[in-house]
C-alpha cells in the first residue's frame, strides 16, 4: 500500500493537470467571446464572430516571461501570463490577452485578464485581489504601451473572475467594479474616457441551481463535474452553438478525463485512509485481547503502538466499558 506522501503527490498533480486545462477551455477564442459579450461593456451587442476578429494572436497561458519595461514585451501575439516587477513580486495571470475595440475612429485596445478560482473565498477578496492584478496590469503598462508622461495612452484593463463554485447564498450573479466620478463641488467636467481605465468583474456559479441566464449556463455547463462528457458536449453544441472542432472538444475532453481522474484519486486515497484506520484499529483490539488474555503485558501492548503504558490502559477501558475492567497492577 502507498504512503501517504505518494496518495497526496499524485492527487494534488492530478489537480494541477485538470486547473490548467480548465484554462485552455476557458482560452479558447469561443468561449472568451462569450465572456467579453456579457462582462466588458465595449462588446455589448456586438456578436460573437466579430468579437473573435477583434482578440489579437492567440491569448497567453503559458508561463513565457516578461518583464514591464522591456519595449519588446508580446505586444502582438496576446500578453505573458506573467508579471514581474522590481521589489513588488510575480504575478502569474491565468489568461491575458489584447483586444481590439470595435467600430473605434481609432485603434484603441483593451488588456483583458481572466482567472479561473473553484473557491469564492479563499482567506481573502477575490474582489480585492481583482483590484491588485488590475493595477498591476496598468503599471507593467510602463515601457511598453506608454513612456512617462504619456499617461494618456495607458489602456484600459479587465480583470474577469470565473468563482465555479459560489456560495449557495451568492448563487448564480455577475458584478462590476469600476471607477466612477462623483463631485463634492461641482465644476470639473466629466471626461470619463480619461479614467475609465480600471474595471473588475466577479463571475460566480453555483452548478446546483439552474439559471435562466444563457451565458451563466454555458460556464456551468462547462464546469459541472457531474455532468457526463456526452451530455457536456451535446449541450453546448445544441443549446450554445459551440462547435467541438478546432481542437476544441479535444481540449474539453481532456478536462473532463483529468476531472474524473482528480475524483478517483480522491476516491483512492479516502479508500486507503479508512483501510489503514480499520487495521489500526484491528490491531488495537488484538491488543487489548491479549492483555485482557493475560499473554500480552500492557507494557509491551504499549510499546507495540508507540504509547506510553498509561494512555493505553486509559483507552483500552474506554473501549470495554461494560466489560471487567483491569484489576489495579495487572500486567
Amino acid at each position: 500500500m502507498r504512503n501517504e506522501f505518494a496518495r497526496n503527490l499524485d492527487l494534488a498533480q492530478a489537480k494541477i493537470q485538470y486547473d490548467e486545462q480548465c484554462k485552455k477551455v476557458l482560452g479558447d477564442k469561443n468561449i472568451l467571446s462569450w465572456i467579453m459579450q456579457r462582462t466588458v461593456s465595449e462588446y455589448a451587442g456586438v456578436s460573437r464572430e466579430e468579437i473573435m476578429k477583434c482578440i489579437e494572436g492567440e491569448p497567453e497561458i503559458g508561463s513565457r516571461r516578461v518583464n514591464p519595461g522591456e519595449t519588446n514585451a508580446s505586444r502582438i501575439a496576446g500578453l505573458s501570463n506573467e508579471d514581474k516587477v522590481n521589489e513588488e513580486g510575480t504575478i502569474f495571470y491565468d489568461i491575458r490577452f489584447l483586444a481590439w475595440i470595435p467600430k473605434s475612429r481609432e485603434k484603441i485596445r483593451l488588456i483583458i485578464n481572466v482567472e479561473a478560482q473553484k473557491k469564492y473565498y479563499a482567506g481573502y477578496s477575490l474582489t480585492t485581489r481583482g483590484v491588485f492584478y488590475g493595477a498591476r496590469m496598468i503599471s507593467a503598462q510602463l515601457g511598453t504601451e506608454f513612456e512617462i508622461p504619456e499617461y494618456d495612452k495607458i489602456k484600459k484593463v479587465y480583470s474577469i473572475w470565473i468563482c465555479m463554485n459560489a456560495p449557495k447564498y451568492i448563487g448564480n450573479a455577475i458584478s462590476e467594479y469600476k471607477l466612477e466620478k462623483t463631485d463634492l463641488i461641482p465644476g470639473i467636467p466629466d471626461r470619463r474616457k480619461e479614467y475609465d481605465k480600471l474595471s473588475i468583474v466577479m463571475v460566480c456559479l453555483n452548478t446546483k441551481k439552474e439559471t435562466d441566464d444563457q451565458f451563466l449556463g454555458i460556464l456551468q455547463t462547462l464546469f459541472n463535474t457531474e455532468l457526463p462528457e456526452k451530455e457536456k458536449k451535446d449541450r453546448l453544441e445544441q443549446e450554445y452553438e459551440i462547435q467541438m472542432e478546432n481542437g476544441f472538444g479535444k481540449e474539453l475532453s481532456l478536462m473532463c478525463n483529468l476531472s474524473d481522474t482528480v475524483e478517483e484519486r480522491g476516491i483512492e486515497k479516502g479508500i486507503e485512509k479508512g483501510i489503514e484506520k480499520g487495521i489500526e484499529q484491528g490491531k488495537l483490539e488484538m491488543l487489548f485481547s491479549l492483555v485482557r488474555d493475560h499473554i500480552l503485558s500492557s507494557a509491551d501492548a504499549a510499546k507495540r503502538v508507540g504509547m506510553s503504558e498509561v494512555d493505553f490502559v486509559s483507552l483500552m477501558q474506554k473501549g470495554t466499558r461494560g466489560q471487567v475492567p483491569l484489576e489495579n497492577g495487572q500486567k
